[in-house]
């Protein structure tokens, strides 16, 4: 290669790492969400120039993974080979992107087109093998924008991140245009016009949403919200359950004392199965019936408490055996002083943080996959297979409540809280979401301080579109934060009727504390609930089959160059 050529190629990597720190900077905790809208003007730039696409696959490549791996860095304690191979599959898509928007340029499909479909298949298809990974969408940056996340009820966060995505292709063929001295055309003048035109309706609806929501939501029973300040590596020490435990129940009755309907605590704190029929089979059940019996005696003529701990029940294999199946499981506790009947198994696992892959089917493939897991046994969970509504009366017993749990991770899943949302008859069948959560394995404990990641804030912000999504509430309840009340068009709410965590939502990392707020109920059912993601899951298809088209022409081509050597 000549000396030239080399130059230019090493040119490349600036047009990709500029886009590579926009996107960094796009997202919380820096929050400039209005570099989103230009953030991949330099990547298109680069797919645009002249040079080979397999230079451009090989740049864009590596300075994907060192994007991932900068901000992925919070699973880095939790699992270094985890984080590593995550962050080089995830990078994959940046060639694919490229690869499929060469293949548009030469079909001369317009960019303005193109990108936007590419890109959001791109995000849909992130983690595709893990179950997917909803983290780090170009609509996520919005998530302060209340007017323009609106349309999340009609395409999900898909929706937003499309018109970001045209708006980048738009500017992007303008530069273009103006480099190659050619911007006077009528046909950029009318793209640019659609969008704006799009912008404009987005906006338009989005107004239209928030007014409606004056006559469409009225406010139920008072909900708290517990937070502990617990990091991973103190939850798992042999004397950390009990003081945990007393911890949060004393910020629970400070809750109940601010006349809370429903106290909610984080996932997994209550550490002991609760399953009061698997008892008398453990080795050791003391903790077990002295947490269900504090918490009785806590909730009796006082409040429904939900709580986060392992569940439990005997199973039996195809082979017979009988064994314990353990999950990850919501328990309430009732006014009456007992435990309800009804629970929540979590459905979806964290692949290797929750469950090992194919322990049955493939044992020698899940020894290969127990090295990137951060034990040394096998802690594999078992899958929830309902999607339970809990049920709560009000203090004079007047009215009923229903209400999902979405635990950790579920609430960066659009599916999980559409499947709670309505029953088969398309009709509401909960009046709000909970997300139950510990994100205590991404903080940082020097000298007995407790240090908060990038994670806790990037959480709340992809929370906020399962609220819009489906018009409905969310209460947050996380270990080390943050723990807040989010509206159905989208506000994460400052302040609260009473409580002792900070004012400012964004300001719960790394404390402890406990919130009481009226929670808001929306009558509105909306076109996402019923559809579901049909625009980001078009996308996808899209992608997959320009991918496809372009191997396929490329292997005809192989094919008829080898017939003429011939």
């Amino acid at each position: 290669m000549k000396i030239v050529d080399i130059k230019k190629s090493l040119l490349l990597f600036i047009p990709f790492v500029g886009s590579a720190v926009m996107l960094t900077l796009i997202q919380p905790p820096f929050d400039i969400s209005l570099l989103a809208w230009v953030s991949l003007v330099p990547f298109l730039f680069a797919c645009s120039s002249k040079i080979k696409t397999r230079t451009l696959v090989i740049i864009s490549y590596l300075v994907a993974v060192g994007y991932w791996l900068c901000n992925l860095y919070w699973m880095l304690p939790v699992t270094c080979a985890g984080w590593l191979v995550l962050c080089m599959y995830m990078a994959v898509l940046w060639p694919v992107v490229i690869i499929a928007i060469r293949y548009c340029m030469t079909k001369k499909i317009p960019l303005f087109l193109a990108v936007p479909i590419l890109i959001v298949g791109a995000e849909r298809l992130q983690g595709l093998f893990l179950g997917g990974f909803y983290w780090r969408f170009l609509a996520h940056s919005q998530y302060g924008n209340i007017t323009l996340i609106q349309i999340a009820d009609i395409f999900g966060a898909a929706g937003l991140s499309f018109l970001i995505a045209m708006t980048n292709a738009v500017i992007a063929e303008l530069i273009i245009a103006v480099f190659r001295k050619n911007v006077v055309k009528v046909h950029l003048a009318l793209k640019a016009g659609l969008v704006c035109v799009l912008l404009g309706g987005t906006i338009f609806y989005g107004t239209y949403r928030i007014r409606q929501s004056e006559s469409t939501v009225s406010y139920g029973p008072l909900v708290g919200s517990v937070q502990s300040n617990v990091p991973q590596t103190i939850k798992t020490t042999p004397d950390a359950s009990i003081q945990i435990f007393e911890d949060l129940l004393e910020s629970s009755k400070a809750a109940a004392k601010a006349n809370a309907e429903l106290i909610v605590w984080p996932e997994t704190m209550v550490q002991a199965i609760m399953n009061e029929d698997v008892w008398r089979f453990l080795a050791d059940s003391e903790n077990n019936i002295n947490f269900d019996k504090a918490l009785k005696e806590h909730s009796k003529d006082t409040a429904f408490v939900l709580i986060g701990a392992p569940g439990g029940e005997f199973k039996q294999r195809d082979d017979s055996e009988i064994y314990l199946a353990r999950y990850n499981t919501a328990f309430l506790y009732e006014p009456q002083g007992r435990q309800s009947k009804i629970k929540y198994n979590k459905i979806h696992l964290v692949p290797f943080g929750e469950v090992i892959p194919c322990k049955y089917s493939i044992p020698w493939l899940h020894k290969f996959f127990m090295f990137f897991t951060p034990y040394d046994y096998d802690y594999s969970l078992e899958y929830g297979t309902e999607y339970t509504a809990f049920e709560m009366t009000s203090d004079d017993e007047k009215e009923i409540y229903k209400f999902g749990v979405m635990i950790c991770y579920e609430d960066a899943i659009p599916l999980i809280a559409r499947k709670f949302a309505l029953d088969q008859q398309g009709r509401k069948r909960i009046d709000w979401l909970v997300n139950i959560s510990n994100d205590g394995w991404f903080v940082k404990l020097n000298d007995g301080n407790v240090t908060a990641s990038t994670e806790l804030r990037q959480h709340a912000a992809i929370c906020v579109f399962r609220a819009v999504e489906n018009r409905l509430g969310v209460l947050r309840s996380v270990n080390t934060g943050i723990s807040c009340l989010i509206d159905s068009v989208g506000r994460v709410k400052d302040g609260f009727f009473d409580g002792s965590l900070p004012y400012n939502a964004r300001e719960r990392q790394a404390v402890a504390g406990w919130f009481v707020d009226e929670m808001p109920i929306d009558t509105r059912v909306t076109f996402f609930s019923q559809h579901g993601q049909w625009l980001d899951i078009g996308c996808a298809i899209c992608l997959v089959l320009v991918i496809i088209s372009q191997i396929l022409g490329n292997f005809v081509r192989f094919l008829k160059k080898k017939r003429a050597n011939k």
